[in-house]
């Protein structure tokens, strides 16, 4: 990627006056879309642009007239929560046509729109290039037919394009999410747990059919490479026992391997079965398999109850989840950025999500990348479309066969090794889906694993045994811990956790956990030169719905507790329709990290977050009081308000209630809510699932690499380790390396990512504030290695 600049500059800078954006949703709809519009819009109006609305896609544009309409602040009000696209879409062969496209640019320039805004899958942002590419020729032609004068043509001379990919496919190269994939995610996972208890009831086997575009290529089985493949994803989130994909096609006898495994599952009391297929699943002959082949083949081979649900297009529908209101407000913000900061010579882009960061990519080249893959894939080349994606699928594929295909004893590798899993601090949702992986993993690995009940609490008390293969069965979707979880720290019991480690020959620790667990694993490593039995490889895996641990931007659970935020506040929000305005009041979990808050904010669209990070007086709280008193008085009809639960011992959640509901008399009224421990509840959201899987799975690898290692040089000093990811990648860090990057009085980091995100939350509530450009104003080129071919 290109160097980016140093210097910083914000977009006060960046004046939009003069200038018309418009934006439009084009192709299928998915979720998140509508939180993509109102960003574009806000960020537009914020900076002095005119913003239009382009209803119903590019056939909108080929129409004219009222299809195309400016946007106020106001109308892009409650809409952040809407699932679809209100402004609409609609596939548009008119605009494939060089008339259809003239028709458009005469509509465009009447209202001196030279700045475009498309969100869209790949064929509508390559048709978006396209118009940008014809447009002087364009203006030429309309000059020439008399239907807009030299000057229109001179002032509109430029077209300016920008895409944002909407699609719950995830197909598109150069992105590692794409807006409306991991909502199309939330409603395969809930399908599945809802079949799952129906399933156990009457011992059954269900045969799940997911949507997919082109040889399965689409919505919920296509697959990123980079971050999610939703078909591997959703099998891994909910512990399925097969599943079927276009881009793997299954080896001959698969039929016969498939029902054995079934049939083992039984044997081992195993009360349902879990076959995922896509569609256009294929066999090595490319042949099709259908939903109705895998039923009567299990029937016929096993007997077994079996029934089939095709999920079809449920995906696309319901209300966003948190991660793609977050990722869709991001983007569009970008996107404005990027149209401010275009020139004549400026390719067009496309705004892309790079780890935590929301980049520029020139459009074609991430285009012809996706084309590159499809080719592919149309070829029946998959080897190929392995290659040009990356590794990823590779290791996603590889995690999913390491949890679901048990091998033989006799297959295992020799090893002598014991391995103890333990969860300590609060319970946080991913916890189980872990701790499953990492038992699978180490057995697979020739392990044998011991899980510790109750933390070190536990550890101490010799509550530790070992745990099987099937023990672990139907844990992926479990919320809190099943192992049992304490905040106690081993300082205390250092002599009896010794001894205990002793008595079951423990020569590795997982510990799954929050800032309890990182002290803890720091005291155990800090005790080595006294105990000797705590020389031994140590990882520390973060999970913790505070998302605080140092060493890693993200932990298990957070994500779960920010729908459940964002669900809340949502049906809070709801709870006010058809009334008076109304505030909300609503007070997070998180101690003194404002992650929960600040983050929930901008997926929930509040107005005001007080978090401990960002120091606030009276003043402040004046002013977010007249502040929201103003807008109500232009038409909002609700507002929300979240306070971290630690963020000021003397401006309480109370003290804020009645501050706002006094000072709001006559304008609006006030309601309060405490979430509380809801927020580390309910089963946990399919990223948390896959997140705690794989960075579980990595973990144990890590420890099996380290112990072989230390058979061979004896007991080890320096592998207590945290393993986190940093952007996008997973790192492991010794924790003692982690002492100066950390606050143990308030238990956060002293540098938090998200805290950038701030801004983007303050400006789409009509705040006056500085946005830091630095780290997007700079288009990046996409820079991928390509294996060579192999003979």
């Amino acid at each position: 990627m290109a160097k980016r600049q140093d210097t910083k500059k914000f977009f006060e800078n960046l004046s939009g006056a003069g200038k018309s954006i418009g934006v439009l949703t084009s192709g299928g709809d998915a979720q998140g879309m509508n939180a993509a519009v109102r960003a574009v819009v806000r960020m537009g109006i914020y900076v002095g642009a005119k913003v239009y609305f382009v209803h119903e896609g590019y056939q909108g544009m080929v129409d004219g007239g009222d299809n195309i309409e400016e946007a106020s602040w106001e109308s892009v009000s409650s809409m952040l929560q809407v699932g679809g696209t209100v402004i609409g879409s609609a596939r548009c062969k008119e605009f494939r046509s060089h008339e259809g496209r003239l028709k458009a640019a005469h509509h465009l320039v009447q209202r001196d729109i030279t700045n475009l805004c498309v969100i869209g899958g790949d064929g509508s942002l390559t048709g978006a290039n396209l118009f940008r590419e014809e447009w002087s020729g364009l203006l030429e032609e309309l000059v020439q037919q008399g239907l807009i004068d030299e000057k229109a043509a001179q002032n509109n001379s430029e077209l300016h394009i920008v895409g944002m990919v909407g699609s719950i496919d995830n197909d598109f190269c150069g992105t590692d999410m794409t807006i409306g994939t991991d909502s199309a995610l939330h409603r395969i996972i809930e399908v599945v747990d809802a079949i799952m208890t129906t399933a156990q009831s009457h011992q059954r086997t269900f045969v799940l059919e997911v949507m997919g575009r082109h040889c399965g290529y689409g919505m919920a089985f296509h697959f990123c490479f980079h971050f999610l493949y939703l078909a591997l994803v959703s099998a891994l989130a909910c512990g399925a026992d097969w599943v079927l994909i276009p881009e793997m096609p299954p080896e001959d006898g698969w039929e016969e391997q498939m029902c054995q495994k079934l049939s083992e599952n039984r044997a081992d009391k195993k009360r349902l079965n879990i076959i995922i297929v896509a569609e256009g699943a294929i066999d090595s002959h490319n042949k099709p398999i259908t939903t109705d082949h895998i039923k009567e083949l299990v029937v016929s081979c096993l007997g077994f109850d079996t029934r089939v649900t095709i999920l079809g297009h449920v995906q696309r529908g319901g209300t966003p989840s948190a991660f793609d209101r977050i990722l869709a407000s991001r983007m569009g913000v970008e996107a404005v950025l990027a149209l401010l900061e275009a020139s004549a010579s400026t390719p067009a882009c496309v705004v892309s999500l790079c780890g935590n960061q929301a980049v520029r990519l020139p459009l074609m080249e991430c285009v012809q990348m996706t084309q590159d893959v499809q080719k592919a894939m149309d070829e029946k080349n998959f080897e190929e479309a392995v290659r040009l994606r990356g590794r990823s699928f590779e290791n996603n594929l590889n995690t999913y066969k390491l949890l679901s295909y048990r091998k033989a004893d006799s297959e295992l590798p020799n090893s002598s090794f014991n391995v103890a899993v333990l969860n300590v601090g609060a319970p946080a949702a991913g916890m189980n889906a872990a701790v499953r992986s990492a038992v699978r993993v180490g057995i697979t690995e020739g392990h044998k694993m011991f899980a510790v009940n109750d933390g070190f609490e536990g550890f101490y008390k010799g509550q530790i045994k070992e745990i099987k293969w099937g023990d672990v069965g139907g844990w992926t979707g479990q919320g809190g811990s099943i192992l049992g979880t304490k905040r106690t720290l081993p300082a205390k019991h250092l002599d009896k956790i010794a001894e205990q480690i002793r008595i079951h020959n423990i020569n590795a620790l997982l510990v799954i956990g929050g800032f309890e667990a990182f002290l803890g694993v720091m005291e155990l490593s800090a005790a080595r030169e006294k105990y000797n039995e705590f020389c031994v490889p140590m990882v520390m895996v973060p999970a913790t719905v505070s998302n605080n641990i140092p060493g890693s931007d993200l932990s298990i659970g957070a994500d779960t507790a920010l729908n459940a935020i964002t669900d809340t506040c949502d049906r809070i929000k709801q709870s006010a329709s058809g009334t008076k305005r109304r505030v909300f009041i609503i007070e997070t979990m998180g101690g003194y990290c404002g992650y929960l808050a600040s983050v929930g904010g901008l997926a929930a669209g509040a107005d005001a977050v007080y978090i401990y990070e960002e120091p606030f007086d009276i003043r402040d709280l004046q002013s977010n009081v007249e502040h929201l008193t103003e807008k109500m008085k232009t038409g909002i009809q609700r507002g929300l308000v979240l306070r971290n639960e630690n963020s000021n011992e003397n401006f309480t959640t109370d003290f804020i209630y009645q501050l706002y509901s006094e000072e709001g008399k006559g304008v609006f009224d006030c309601r309060k809510n405490v979430l509380g421990h809801m927020q580390q509840g309910g089963a946990p959201s399919p990223f948390d699932r896959n997140f705690g899987t794989k960075i579980a799975a990595k973990a144990i690898q890590w420890i099996s690499r380290k112990l072989k290692e230390s058979y061979k040089e004896g007991r080890v000093h320096d592998t207590a380790c945290l393993l986190g990811m940093r952007r996008r990648a997973m790192v492991f860090q010794p924790v003692v390396q982690l002492k100066d990057q950390t606050d143990f009085v308030h238990r956060i980091p002293k540098e938090q990512w998200w805290l950038k995100l701030r801004p983007l939350m303050k400006i789409l509530a009509k705040y006056k504030t500085s946005y830091d450009v630095s780290d997007s104003g700079q288009l990046e080129h996409v820079t991928r290695v390509r294996p060579k071919k192999v003979d």
